[in-house]
């Protein structure tokens, strides 16, 4: 602000002797301070500020807001300069007396305002290219043998206009272990090592197997806020929640096209066949933290709303619609309105709960899920009137009587009853519609829960184009199915490219716009519009199918590059940009703990079902006052299932899982943070786990190399690393077993960088 009133005073010196002007002084201001108030959007008192007619006509009192030439007879001189009752802005700091000057100045001097001139300083540009409609651009024609399909074209005709070279091939038994770990997350058998290298023939036989889908959900669930306890100071465990995992994994396995996959997870209820798996799927809307206690319930109430709001538009759409919620976007062409707009599609939906508890609910057909519910709420109404009567007991001074007594035991008789004849309906956690009736949504003044503005319908973006129309309620509003049919229609511009730049990212470290939730004017621009659009058009066209996109990406040779560095080319393309070669990156601690318990011999393959609870420190455990209660330590064989099956709860994550970067659960996560930090190398040299392995991993290279040391190490090398050791490794690890044991040279492997890498 002091800046602000610093350039003020300039322009007022600097102007003194001219006319201040319209565009470069009057509208930042207007368009900083008045806008969210009195905008497009929004129009407290009936007074609009962003057009000429509407400011100088006025509000409601029937005032001119502004008079030309009379700065004195303008009330929004009056309002802004403390001269009543009623001071502007209502909130945050007010004007100071220079930006007062410079608008009484505007007005004096006859308050020019140009016709085509609005106040929101918005330039006739083009539209955004995310918004632009996807056209399949032609294939380049590049003449080079490198090229094995349309993406190499993309990639080599860009290259070549900054005179470089895509790096040479990867060995083969690299781009054999970066393929499994890619897909899986696991490292190839010592059997698999032995086959010649097919890629397409290798790739449709890992995409085949249920360890993709266990590798490549776990991207979705960082997408999905995923985890199993509402967070806050109870951080209860939400009930079932670990189905919706599962639905995931199999939604994945089986290739289920992403367009479905988005219509059972935003309405998997709405649906003309709704099963128990779209029910599951719904799951995604109550992921988020979740206060059971709230000091201000209706602000609470909108903090539930603005995490389905700001998650699924950023999930699906690549935008930051949540920055709308207390006044129009900053940055984006979005609007409050926008924001509202969004929530009335969600103010449907509720949280089942029974006071601070939360509750599950049935998943199967409509007539399974209506029959189970009336179960439900005859069994909750008898557990009421049980509780009812016990209250009432306490407040007697006689013992509870006979009859009371009776009607217990009539009431816990009925409940018996009904849960024995009841129909078996598998139960799920999602929020519900209880009613096809939604309640009006209003536009909240800065965001408060106490301050409604207009009413406003459901809608989507304006800015992405038409609207939807949204029909007459069914079992439900049917609006968040309007939506969902929508997000996948040709009519949106960004669900698709979302999707395929985040499948991109997750083979090449980055996607080609590397702002994978930020489509919008702040995000970056991607680095291969022409190919990206022209991925998206054909993964449409090829029905939505990831693993289709996963053998379209894997086929290609920029995909099969090495990781050889250049200097001349890292001098002109130091971030890889261009996609001269691919790039190191870190492999997700899921990866390296399941790579680690591959290696070792110890993996569970057991798939689905409740979480597992890995073992926690006791010195990690220290700060609780129940230990004993909020973690359930598995057994060992139990324990080393595969990581994704790991219990995440969000005030207790196991530390080898939190310090290796896992994503934080309380909201989307687009990208893993890549740290370096030494907790990190001790954790993974001097941590139970690693430690544990290690132990592990000795016993079976005696087992199965017997006791030569130069077998051992070759063995080793093959399991961890899927290769065979280089003569200095061997001469090395030869002379470390001189003078430590076995399990101290796989406690080094284990903490070598190319364990940690996928190649």
């Amino acid at each position: 602000m002091r800046a602000f009133a610093f350039a003020a005073a300039i322009l007022l010196a600097t102007h003194a002797s001219a006319e201040v002007d319209f565009t470069r002084d009057i509208q930042p201001l207007l368009k900083a301070r008045c806008l969210g108030c009195h905008g497009a959007t929004l129009q407290m008192h009936g007074l609009r500020l962003d057009l000429k007619a509407a400011a100088f006509k006025g509000g409601e009192s029937g005032v001119p807001a502004i008079v030309p030439g009379n700065s004195a007879q303008s009330l929004l001189i009056k309002y802004v300069s403390a001269n009543s009752d009623v001071v502007m802005p209502p909130s945050g700091p007010r004007l100071t007396s220079e930006q007062v000057s410079l608008l009484r100045a505007w007005i004096d001097s006859g308050a020019s305002w140009p016709e085509e001139a609005v106040a929101t300083g918005e330039s006739k540009r083009p539209p955004h290219w995310a918004f632009q409609p996807i056209l399949k651009p032609a294939v380049p024609v590049v003449k080079s043998a490198w090229v094995r399909n349309p993406i190499d074209a993309f990639v080599l005709e860009k290259l070549q206009q900054h005179g470089i070279k895509p790096a040479p091939a990867a060995a083969p038994r690299a781009l054999m272990r970066r393929i499994y770990l890619d897909l899986t997350g696991l490292p190839p058998t010592l059997e698999e090592q032995k086959r010649p290298l097919n890629v397409d023939a290798l790739v449709d036989e890992l995409l085949a197997r249920p360890s993709y889908g266990e590798r490549w959900a776990r991207h979705w669930l960082d997408l999905a806020r995923f985890a199993e306890t509402n967070g806050y100071e109870r951080d209860a465990t939400k009930p079932q929640a670990w189905r919706y995992r599962d639905y995931v994994i199999n939604a994945f396995n089986n290739d289920k096209p992403f367009n479905r996959f988005v219509l059972e997870q935003l309405a998997g209820d709405e649906l003309p066949d709704a099963s128990a798996e779209t029910f599951t799927a719904l799951g995604y809307y109550r992921l988020g933290p979740w206060d059971d206690e709230p000091a201000d319930p209706a602000t609470d109430r909108f903090d539930q709303l603005d995490d389905i709001v700001s998650t699924t538009s950023q999930v699906f759409l690549g935008l930051t619609l949540g920055c709308a919620r207390c006044h129009n976007h900053k940055f984006e062409p979005l609007s409050a309105r926008d924001y509202y707009s969004m929530v009335a599609i969600f103010n449907g939906l509720e949280r089942p709960r029974k006071g601070r508890t939360e509750l599950d609910l049935p998943a199967g057909t409509w007539p399974e899920v209506e029959a189970a519910s009336v179960i439900d709420r005859r069994i909750l109404d008898c557990q009421r009137r049980i509780e009812e009567i016990n209250t009432l007991a306490k407040k007697v001074i006689t013992p509870l009587t006979w009859e009371a007594q009776r009607e217990i035991a009539a009431n816990q008789a009925v409940i018996d009853e009904l849960r024995r004849t009841g129909p078996v309906v598998q139960r799920a956690y999602y929020l519900n519609e209880p009613r096809a009736n939604v309640p009006p949504t209003f536009l909240l003044i800065r965001g408060k829960a106490t301050q409604p503005g207009p009413e406003v319908p459901p809608a989507v973006p304006e800015i992405l184009g038409k609207q939807p129309n949204f029909p007459a309620p069914g079992h439900t509003s049917l609006r968040r199915l309007t939506l969902a049919q929508w997000l996948v229609s040709p009519e949106n511009t960004l669900t698709a490219r979302v999707i395929v730049n985040r499948v991109w990212q997750h083979h090449f470290g980055e996607g080609l716009v590397r702002t994978p939730s930020d489509f919008g004017v702040m995000g970056e621009k991607p680095t291969h519009p022409e190919l990206l659009d022209w991925l998206t058009t054909w993964f449409v066209d090829n029905g939505w199918s990831i693993k289709k996109l996963h053998r379209l990406i894997l086929a290609s040779n920029t995909y099969r590059m090495s990781k050889q560095w250049n200097a001349a080319y890292g001098a002109k393309d130091p971030e890889d940009r261009l996609l001269w070669r691919v790039p190191y990156q870190r492999l997700e601690v899921e990866a390296i703990r399941d790579s680690a318990l591959a290696a070792s011999g110890q993996l569970n393959p057991k798939m689905f079902g409740p979480s597992m609870y890995p073992h926690i420190p006791a010195a990690a455990m220290e700060g609780s006052s129940d230990p004993d209660k909020i973690w359930r330590e598995s057994s060992e064989r139990e324990a080393s299932r595969r990581t994704i099956y790991a219990f995440i709860k969000r005030s207790m994550v196991v530390p080898m899982l939190e310090v290796l970067d896992l994503c934080d659960s309380s909201r989307t996560s687009a990208k893993r943070q890549n740290t370096s930090v030494a907790t990190q190398a001790l954790t993974l040299f001097n941590g139970d786990f690693v430690n544990r392995q290690s132990l592990h991993f000795a016993e079976r290279l005696r087992a199965e190399a017997g006791g030569d040391p130069l077998k051992q190490i070759d063995l080793a090398y093959r399991l961890a690393l899927a290769r065979p050791p280089r003569p200095a490794e061997v001469a090395a690890m030869r002379d470390f077993l001189k003078r430590e044991p076995l399990e101290q040279m796989c406690r080094v492997i284990f903490n070598l960088n190319e364990f940690a890498y996928a190649d």
